[in-house]
């Protein structure tokens, strides 16, 4: 075999090559091949690669130029492993304050070093517009670490302070509404925040002066609608920081529009 390869074979028994390379002390799988020469190739390129300086300023633009075998997300493993001293299975390339994760040639995000075990274990994936992890078998929104809910929209709910929608540094991340059915808004020189809630459309609940207790106002019209035979599976809000009796108290004083308290007595244009 070509230095740097050894034959496998898929479950069907098709042959398979792989590449694999040890540097300073770490055994490193390069991926699987359809040929022991393009495996050694990509072999050749990771020696190659270790051989170089440090050219961060061109990242992506080195890759396009010069790799030809290794994939995109092991060059950048590499890469990173050369310039840190770190390997890191996820395709992440360390910045002095922060890292870069390289979803691909095209599109990679900014995060904080807060961050860094989570990504460096969690391997993001995209559906459409949203980005994800596996976590315990299940789909988590990556947004969900900011607070952020599965159906926030950006400029609603939540907005990029920089304008620059693939860095998630904390800094970067605003979040403008935290709960379900809760907007703030400015109306006649002061921040208030409007509550609706939907059946067939949107209604007004009301306005409050604080978030929380818009928050349990939503929650309390969710609860009359309900008692009113309105058959819908809303969802509640959890309202940090009020303790059970504190959330009790909001709840049976936080005024509620009439529409809403008197939903089931008249007809519903």
């Amino acid at each position: 075999m070509l230095p740097g390869t050894y034959l496998s074979k898929k479950k069907d028994g098709t042959p398979l090559y792989r590449a694999s390379l040890t540097h300073a002390g770490k055994h490193i799988s390069l991926g699987s091949f359809p040929s022991e020469e393009t495996a050694h190739s990509a072999y050749l390129e990771a020696i190659r690669l270790f051989s170089e300086p440090s050219q961060t300023d061109r990242l992506l633009e080195t890759y396009q130029e010069k790799t030809f075998f290794l994939p995109f997300e092991k060059w950048v493993i590499l890469l990173n492993f050369r310039d840190s001293g770190i390997y890191i299975k996820t395709p992440i390339y360390l910045e002095k304050r922060f890292f870069t994760y390289y979803y691909s040639k095209s599109c990679h995000f900014k995060f904080d070093v807060d961050d860094l075990f989570y990504y460096s274990n969690h391997k993001i994936m995209k559906r459409g517009s949203h980005l994800f992890v596996a976590d315990y078998g299940m789909q988590v929104n990556i947004l969900s670490r900011y607070g952020i809910k599965n159906y926030a929209v950006e400029g609603r709910d939540y907005r990029f302070v920089n304008g620059d929608n693939t860095d998630y540094r904390y800094k970067n991340i605003e979040i403008i509404n935290r709960y379900h059915g809760v907007s703030r808004q400015q109306i006649g020189g002061r921040e208030v925040y409007t509550v609706r809630i939907h059946i067939k459309s949107s209604l007004i609940v009301g306005r409050y002066p604080t978030e929380k207790e818009a928050a349990v106002a939503y929650n309390r019209a969710a609860v009359l609608l309900r008692a009113q035979g309105v058959k819908k599976n809303f969802l509640f809000n959890y309202v940090d920081g009020l303790s059970e009796i504190e959330y009790i108290s909001l709840f049976n004083k936080v005024h509620i529009s009439s529409r809403i308290r008197n939903f089931g007595t008249k007809p519903q244009k």
